[in-house]
């Protein structure tokens, strides 16, 4: 058994002794300089690229509409199908038309029985004025009676000429009955893929004041990313540039292309841009109200999508490369002091093998918003203090 006299003791002793024991631990600590938060530079690949949001859609389409007006009788495709050039797509009834071509053909039969009745009119008109002529060489017959019968041939030739003009309206006019009868068959102006179908069979179609949509026929290959590139960085991207794009479920595969346009403005109805106004955001390009508003160029690239991977109305995050490299010094952006000015220099602060810690000039080169590529100043492996620096702060 212990006497609790001692026991007191020792603990005594101990807690004399941890103060002393944590001194000899801080002694025995790195310098301050060593303990700040650092960063290494190392090599690795970076790419300067600016980022946007985009749209596909099929670069070639066409909207399939009526001429002619009546009833759909028969629709002969559905959103999906494939479709050849030439093949019939939607039948409308054509009683109507064919009701307006039978009449013109039987006006032109009714002109052409009166062109014949109007020959023999003049055939007989001739030959009264020859008798009238001999009839006058013989002092028979009176000189008014000669003008007469010369009136009367010059009046059924120009009912000939007149009937022979209405037969060539009148077959104008057929060819356009004819046509309108065309119309009634719709066939495929292009060889695609049905997009859309916009009119039911059994649905009435008035084609008289402006042509009823039925159907959308795409391509879908190429597709075209309308990307949405912000003012701030439209000045970087040009005609040419490369650029890749992936979508949202595509499992990190890529897509790349070359950007084929650049829209001199974002997209605004005429209206508005002659009346300076604003817009709504989805018409104008532009998002956010007043001053802090972000407005939008549209961008065009074109893409092969020969194993149909790319559907209409995706959406694309697309990145346009400005410059890439690899293999080269890069250090965190965090770790540089000052914007870069004239040849890209800036300051870092590096930390030595002594413990000191020195400022260099740095000139650096791509940058793709995380890390910048160091062209000169620095040396692989050098570690660089992050954040104030002495009597920095």
């Amino acid at each position: 058994m212990i006497p609790q006299r001692l026991t007191r003791r020792a603990v005594t002793l101990v807690l004399c002794l941890v103060p002393v024991a944590a001194f000899a631990a801080w002694q025995l600590l790195p310098a301050e300089a060593d303990q700040r938060p650092f960063v290494s530079v190392s090599r690795g690949n970076i790419e300067s690229s600016v980022t946007a949001l985009g749209t596909l859609q099929p670069r070639q389409y066409v909207d399939v509409g009526a001429q002619a007006s009546g009833q759909i009788r028969t629709l002969h495709v559905e959103v999906g199908d494939t479709v050849k050039q030439g093949q019939l797509l939607v039948e409308i009834d054509p009683a109507t038309q064919q009701a307006q071509l039978d009449a013109e053909r039987y006006a032109i039969e009714t002109l052409k029985a009166q062109v014949k009745e109007q020959r023999a009119e003049h055939v007989l008109a001739e030959q009264q004025l020859r008798r009238q002529q001999r009839m006058a060489s013989d002092g028979a017959t009176r000189e008014e009676d000669v003008q007469t019968a010369q009136a009367k041939v010059l009046t059924t030739q120009a009912r000939i000429d007149m009937y022979q003009a209405q037969i060539l309206q009148a077959q104008a006019t057929l060819r356009s009955a004819e046509a309108e009868l065309g119309y009634t068959r719709i066939y495929a102006p292009i060889s695609g893929t049905v997009v859309a179908v916009d009119a039911r069979q059994g649905q009435t179609l008035n084609a008289q004041q402006r042509t009823p949509l039925i159907l959308r026929i795409a391509k879908l290959s190429p597709m075209t990313v309308w990307a949405e590139v912000s003012e701030a960085d439209i000045g970087q991207v040009r005609i040419g540039m490369q650029a890749y794009f992936t979508t949202l479920g595509s499992g990190g595969r890529r897509w790349t292309s070359t950007v084929r346009q650049i829209l001199p403005i974002p997209p605004k109805p005429l209206d508005q841009l002659s009346q300076g106004g604003g817009s709504p955001v989805a018409a104008s390009g532009a998002s956010g109200n007043g001053t802090g508003r972000v407005v939008l160029y549209t961008v065009l690239l074109d893409v092969e999508n020969d194993d149909n991977a790319l559907m209409a109305d995706m959406t694309a995050q697309v990145f346009f490369v400005a410059g890439a490299a690899k293999d080269v010094l890069t250090v965190p952006i965090a770790a540089l002091q000052g914007r870069a000015q004239g040849e890209g220099l800036q300051t870092a602060h590096v930390l030595t093998g002594k413990g000191d810690v020195q400022t260099r000039q740095v000139r650096t080169g791509l940058s793709d918003r995380l890390r910048v590529q160091v062209l000169d100043g620095l040396a692989e492996g050098d570690k660089l203090l992050i954040g104030p620096v002495g009597g920095e702060g």
